[in-house]
């Protein structure tokens, strides 16, 4: 998802933000057997090959499907009528672990907009990003039947659960008992029926006059974790509500959804279209088919101004590029096109190949601003569509979601629990693109000066305090991170790692623990301390000259000057630290200091007096965020030095703060 843009930061050269598979025969119905459990269901054979990437750049093996642990049937009608969502849907689960289970648990995430009491909107003040709830814009999910495949209702066995709060008025978590337990490799079919009273849209789903975006529209069962997934040593079910600033964490598996709408909606939907839209009864329906992903979502209007292309290149085995348009957008299709191209490209060379047969962008009218910059699998939104003439915000935009097409979508990390995963990774690879292809360079220093409160990125999504913290740790420190890896490693090595992660853990789902596994497995060193600080941690780097005493050692027919300086550490460990040593005659003079001990001492002798001293004067220690020390005149007291210092910085802030939006 792309970061909020409450307040954007812009460098001499740009105003930066903060910020598949193959035809199988489709089933109508569930593949259970008469009886309620039905051993090794939802686990198909495989018919297709892998597909068969280009050869990659480092030799790492990469997986070409998933285990497919779910499986969806589903039927939805949209009733524009009553602006309900009606469906039915028959799950096959696959127990992955080995201890039976008596209860199941599924996510009903439209009922965080059921009421201003709920976990979401209690945390997120009715608010996510620049977009408000709408007044009277509530919605909710009710589950209207639940059934064994024997036709036994277990409607009554269903319970809601709060596990991380314990807030009784939030219902997006539900617990199912079940009649019998499921044992470890069984598999379970259920028929369920739904309703969603769809919300005015607002946080990736809802509706917007005619525009449709049915985001987490569906009973979506929680994931159970073996022993050794996400470093477990003890398997269960990972359970949490939906909050102010959670995404979501789901199953790799098979989706065949049939959509019924108005005889003129046009849909756009996650997979591929398995026949052309019929129209029957005063309807259109569609069918769409999805393997190997991990969610489901579609977007409808009467309005969509539709165009597709064909694309291909080495890291993209062939995909067809979908583009359904507001109106108001449809004469910038090729700049649609122009950067769902380049980030596939890019993402397919440093990352892996793009393994689906299509990708769909959906780009909202302006009133459904609410749907846009989210990423599902192969479907992304833009930003809802104004008659203005958009900046480099809409290529931003369309690369980073597709960039979650890798991390979070394939690379499927617990979006709960370690966001900076997903976000801190694609905003991290939305950076590269938009420097490489666009020459639109990031600003970091000033990205980094705005992180006042940082916070270890490992921690759950919810506890980081407001959104604006979430933002400024989970995308932008996240990704300055592992900017300074790179800067330490090098940049051909820091492919290495990006490359082997990307594949290694490719339809798996890692952790942070398991990204450091692979910086040490490529670049052969420990990395335990960095983690522990700056990721782990809260640590960020802070720099500083501490103090400069110059006396005059010469004479008028021989000047010459004495120079004492003394820098620390104040921060987390940093190395490779540069340091400007500027002289009355204009003389400069560049040391680079190892960071060790924390602290160090130069003594200059030099025939003209030191003038000033500066840190790290390109600004390349992108995570120092507090540059107000770096810099001191010689000949002033330490305490006006801070206060010119700040007065500097406050006019630099000021400036920034002029050109942001």
């Amino acid at each position: 998802m792309v970061p909020p843009r409450a307040k954007v930061f812009l460098s001499s050269l740009l105003a930066l933000a903060l910020l598949g598979g193959s035809m199988l025969f489709l089933l109508q119905g569930s593949r259970a057997s008469e009886s309620v459990l039905a051993p090794n269901m939802g686990k198909p054979v495989v018919e297709k090959a892998p597909l068969s990437p280009p050869k990659a750049q480092y030799d790492v093996p990469a997986p070409a499907l998933s285990n497919r642990l779910v499986e969806y049937h589903m039927d939805v009608r949209f009733e524009p009528s009553e602006n309900k969502l009606k469906g039915k849907q028959t799950l096959t689960w696959t127990h992955p672990g080995k201890k039976a289970v008596n209860e199941l648990y599924f996510h009903l995430y439209p009922n965080a907009f059921s009421s201003k009491d709920t976990t979401f909107m209690k945390e997120s003040d009715g608010r996510l990003r620049s977009d408000r709830m709408p007044e009277n814009g509530y919605g909710s999910m009710k589950i209207t039947g639940i059934k064994t495949t024997q036709g036994v209702s277990l409607l009554h066995r269903l319970q809601f659960v709060q596990p991380d709060d314990g807030n009784v008025k939030d219902q997006s978590l539900v617990k199912l008992r079940l009649p019998r337990p499921v044992k470890g490799g069984e598999s379970i079919s259920l028929n369920m029926e739904f309703e969603v009273d769809m919300p005015k849209i607002f946080a990736r789903m809802g509706t917007a006059g005619d525009f449709v975006m049915a985001g987490q529209w569906f009973p979506k069962i929680s994931v159970y974790e073996p022993v050794g997934v996400r470093e477990r040593t003890e398997e269960g079910w990972n359970l949490h509500q939906y909050h102010g600033n959670s995404e979501f964490y789901a199953n790799f598996g098979i989706y065949s959804v049939r959509i019924r709408v108005p005889e003129n909606y046009i849909v756009a939907a996650t997979g591929f279209p398995t026949k052309p839209a019929v129209k029957e009864n005063g309807e259109k329906v569609y069918h769409f088919y999805a393997d190997d992903v991990h969610d489901f979502a579609w977007a409808a209007s009467p309005d969509f101004v539709v165009a597709e292309e064909a694309f291909s290149a080495p890291g993209v085995p062939g995909v067809r590029i979908k583009l359904y348009l507001d109106p108001v957008h449809k004469d910038l299709k090729d700049r649609y096109f122009d950067a769902a191209r380049t980030a596939l490209a890019s993402f397919g060379k440093w990352y892996g190949s793009y393994p689906y047969s299509t990708l769909s962008i959906v780009v909202p009218p302006d009133a459904g601003n609410g749907a846009g910059g989210m990423e599902y699998p192969t479907l992304v939104t833009a930003f809802g569509a104004k008659d203005d003439s958009p900046g480099y915000e809409l290529e931003r935009t369309i690369i980073h979601e597709i960039g979650h097409q890798y991390f979070y979508g394939m690379i499927a990390s617990n979006e709960f629990e370690e966001a900076w995963l997903d976000e801190g990774f694609t905003s991290y690879a939305e950076d590269r693109v938009m420097e490489q292809e666009y020459g639109l360079i990031p600003n970091t220093a000033a990205q980094a000066a705005a992180i006042t409160s940082p916070q270890p990125l490992t921690q759950e999504s919810w506890k980081f305090g407001s959104h604006e913290k979430y933002a400024l740790n989970v995308y932008t420190r996240g990704k300055l991170v592992l900017l300074d890896i790179e800067r330490i490693v090098g940049k051909q090595t820091m492919d290495k790692i990006m490359m082997t992660y990307a594949k290694k853990y490719r339809f798996k789902h890692p952790t942070t623990k398991n990204f450091q596994q692979v910086v040490e497995q490529v670049t052969k060193q420990p990395w335990q301390a960095y983690f522990d600080q700056y990721i782990y941690g809260n640590q960020m780097a802070d720099v500083a000259v501490e103090s400069i005493h110059t006396q005059n050692t010469g004479t008028s027919e021989a000047p010459a000057y004495k120079t004492v300086v003394n820098i620390v550490s104040k921060g987390g460990d940093v190395s490779d630290i540069p340091i400007r040593f500027a002289f009355e005659n204009g003389k400069k003079i560049e040391k680079v200091w190892d960071g060790k001990n924390g602290k160090t001492k130069y003594e200059i002798q030099h025939k003209s007096p030191l003038l000033w001293v500066m840190v790290d004067p390109k600004y390349s220690i992108v995570l120092e965020n507090k540059h107000i020390n770096n810099y001191m005149k010689a000949g002033m007291d330490p305490k006006v030095a801070t206060r010119w210092n700040l007065s500097v910085t406050k006019l630099v802030e000021t400036l920034f703060g002029s050109l942001s939006w």
